[in-house]
């Protein structure tokens, strides 16, 4: 999709370079400069979840400082200050495994210290079954870029099976603040902790797992050579719920992950 940026915002990244990020998976395009971000994508639900969080967020957590913000012909642009940092799926950290566990269970902690009275956004399992359900009928469910035994002969028909059975298996909740998409990708890490979240177009009050499972599927795709190639067979990922002191509850884990093969 090729993009027009308004003025307000083509004034103020005049001249400056930038490099496009290629490591996040969603459909926006994201270009970096030095010390700016500018999100381009559709405007839609998560874009406008993002904006509100973010305005909500400052002052609570490490998350990025909105510069401008303007919808034109049906995109949003979002200009932040750039995250600063490295990004947990960086080789700094995932050279050492232990130390990365730590940092991110420190960010879940941090994410869960935010009190939710006022928050903007639910989350809860209800409200994303019903953008699933959205999805779903539009036909937007991937069946590719998905867990290898989500569908087929030992898992589910096809998105809409998936979706039956997710409303039909819905977990009790217990709502603390999450971020909604805790990959590596998202968790910027400095000197040993957390130095900012991106990308919150499904954050709010939610249950702690939401944010544990998907954190959980983030670090093993990252050891075990899905994204670099490189398997490390030393990572055990049930380091996090070490990290956490929690014994994991892995009904829903499971259901959390196969919710989110829907988004």
């Amino acid at each position: 999709m090729r993009y027009s940026v308004p003025t307000s915002i083509r004034d103020k990244i005049a001249g400056k370079t930038f490099e496009t990020d290629r490591v996040g998976m969603s459909d926006s395009q994201v270009l970096c400069f030095e010390d700016m971000a500018l999100k381009m994508e559709p405007c839609r639900e998560e874009s406008e979840h993002e904006y509100k969080m973010l305005e909500w967020l400052q002052g609570k957590l490490p998350v990025p400082r909105i510069l401008d913000r303007q919808v034109e012909n049906g995109v949003s642009y979002l200009l932040m200050e750039r995250a600063d940092g490295e990004m947990a799926c960086s080789e700094t950290y995932l050279k050492d495994p232990g130390r990365l566990v730590s940092c991110l269970a420190g960010a879940l902690k941090l994410l869960w210290s935010v009190d939710i009275g006022g928050c903007p956004y639910g989350s809860q399992t209800d409200f994303k079954l019903e953008l699933a359900g959205e999805r779903v009928k539009r036909g937007l469910c991937s069946m590719e870029d998905v867990e290898p035994d989500t569908y087929g002969e030992n898992g589910f028909k096809n998105p809409g099976h998936l979706l039956a059975w997710l409303r039909e298996n819905k977990p009790r909740e217990e709502k603390v603040f999450t971020h909604g998409d805790f990959c590596l990708p998202n968790i910027f890490l400095k000197n040993g902790g957390v130095s900012g979240f991106i990308d919150w177009g499904r954050g709010g009050a939610a249950d702690a797992y939401q944010d544990i499972a998907l954190c959980y599927r983030s670090l093993i795709h990252n050891f075990d050579g899905s994204f670099n190639g490189k398997k490390d067979e030393r990572f055990d990922a049930k380091l996090l719920f070490h990290e956490l002191q929690i014994e994991p509850d892995w009904n829903k884990i499971r259901y959390y992950v196969l919710l989110d093969e829907l988004f």
